[in-house]
């Protein structure tokens, strides 16, 4: 019988991209996939360190494993595992814990686990702000997805006050675009209608290459050389949306009309503590530009609720802001505290409770919002990528601008094109019918 393994995945997109590729090289020498509950001999955890609930799930995640398997081995990487490794390796279980740069080489240090000089699960994790270049995991398929992810830049500089991940993924780093280019031609090959590019901070790709280029490049040279269908952009922060990339996906028959931008707050206070570098007078005017140029764009916002010292009126300022512009939907996200950050030491620590009620407040203006977007497309054929099917019965597309349409439909469409005429807006969504395969 082949060996299980699991792979429990916390945090971004990035990380989830990852997981896939370590799951894709696991298959390949010998292993068998098994859902988390299923008790695996093997138990791969990718760890998210964005705030300390996250670092109390990863911690949760290995004592469950062993709960369900008391011989599991477990393995533990991602951002937790590169920024306190030890409180990790002191976990019954762990049987060794790797940085985000040894994560490529996860299978060598399978094969050779052991204990080190005093019986300890043996640690592997460099200092990753000295590594100047960017590694993605190779990868060529995407397990029970219609749509891939492309890695085509780690790490990042900006340094905001709540955030690790500067010293959990290191300094920002491209992928060569002649790597990125290879990976979406084989997607292609593959039948892959959609990719999305993905990374920390991917507005500031090629800054770090030689010759410099850019993502707005980046994007140029996939629509001429490659095949893709549908690409599209992964979060981008708003100082790195010039005019010329929203002109691109204007007049782009590949690059999907949807940005996603964090915002954080609409306070310039608030902001200010945050350390982000923009006003909310620009933030209003990158958006209404957006907008102009591309009314049927999805714009999507992330938001921070209860950032230490929001008072009730740079709350109320955050509303305001979100409330006027034309957004489709927001990711909200209550404050929570990351050791570490200049953001955990300042005063004025908002209590749980506030934030998450402020979030649930922010969190129904974006499904208002979301609903009259939906909305606005009742009548109209729209082309989704189908994604997956809810008990044989119904299918699940994604529109261009981000929307999730659900319609009957036959097997074997998942990864596929189709054309759905939408027919209604409910609780739930969009719901259509097919009128078209590809």
């Amino acid at each position: 019988m082949s060996r299980t393994v699991s792979i429990a995945t916390l945090g971004c997109k990035t990380n989830q991209f990852e997981s896939a590729a370590l799951e894709e090289r696991l298959r390949s020498s010998g292993y068998r996939i098994v859902p988390f509950e299923e008790g695996a001999d093997l138990v791969l955890v990718n760890t998210c360190t964005v705030t300390a609930a996250t670092d109390s799930q990863s911690r949760n995640l290995i004592r469950r494993a062993r709960r369900l398997n008391a011989e599991a081995r477990v393995m533990v990487t991602g951002c937790y595992a590169q920024v306190d490794p030890e409180a990790l390796r002191a976990i019954p279980g762990v049987a060794v814990v790797l940085g985000n740069e040894e994560k490529k080489d996860f299978l060598r240090y399978l094969q050779e686990l052991g204990q080190d000089e005093v019986g300890r699960p043996p640690v592997a994790v460099s200092d990753i702000r000295q590594s100047a270049e960017a590694s993605p995991l190779p990868i060529s398929s995407f397990a029970e997805r219609s749509r891939a992810f492309v890695q085509i830049q780690n790490g990042c500089d900006a340094f905001c006050s709540y955030c690790i991940i500067p010293y959990a993924r290191g300094r920002s780093r491209s992928v060569p675009p002649e790597q990125v280019l290879a990976q979406l031609r084989r997607l292609a090959e593959g039948g892959y209608p959609e990719a999305v590019l993905t990374g920390i901070h991917i507005g500031g790709y090629g800054a770090d290459l030689s010759p410099k280029t850019s993502l707005l490049e980046l994007a140029g040279c996939i629509e001429a050389e490659t095949a893709i269908p549908r690409l599209r952009l992964g979060s981008v922060e708003p100082t790195e949306i010039p005019d010329r990339l929203i002109e691109a996906v204007a007049s782009s028959k590949i690059l999907c009309p949807h940005f996603h931008i964090p915002l954080q707050a609409g306070s310039d206070s608030v902001l200010a503590r945050m350390n982000r570098h923009y006003d909310t007078a620009f933030f209003r005017d990158l958006v209404l530009r957006i907008s102009k140029s591309l009314p049927d764009a999805a714009i999507g916002l992330d938001v921070i609720a209860g950032f230490p010292g929001e008072t009730e009126e740079e709350f109320s300022e955050t509303l305001a802001l979100v409330g006027a512009l034309p957004v489709t939907h927001l990711h909200v996200f209550p404050y929570s505290s990351r050791p570490g950050t200049p953001a955990a030491d300042m005063p004025g620590q908002v209590p749980g409770d506030v934030a998450k009620s402020r979030a649930a407040r922010l969190r129904a203006m974006g499904e208002e919002k979301n609903r009259a977007f939906a909305e606005r497309y009742v009548g109209q054929i729209l082309e989704v990528v189908v994604e997956k099917g809810e008990g044989g019965v119904l299918r699940s597309g994604l529109t261009r601008n981000y929307l999730t349409v659900k319609f009957p439909g036959g097997e074997g469409q998942a990864g596929r094109l189709a054309e759905v005429l939408i027919e209604a807006c409910g609780p739930e969504g969009l719901r259509g019918r097919l009128v078209l395969n590809r």
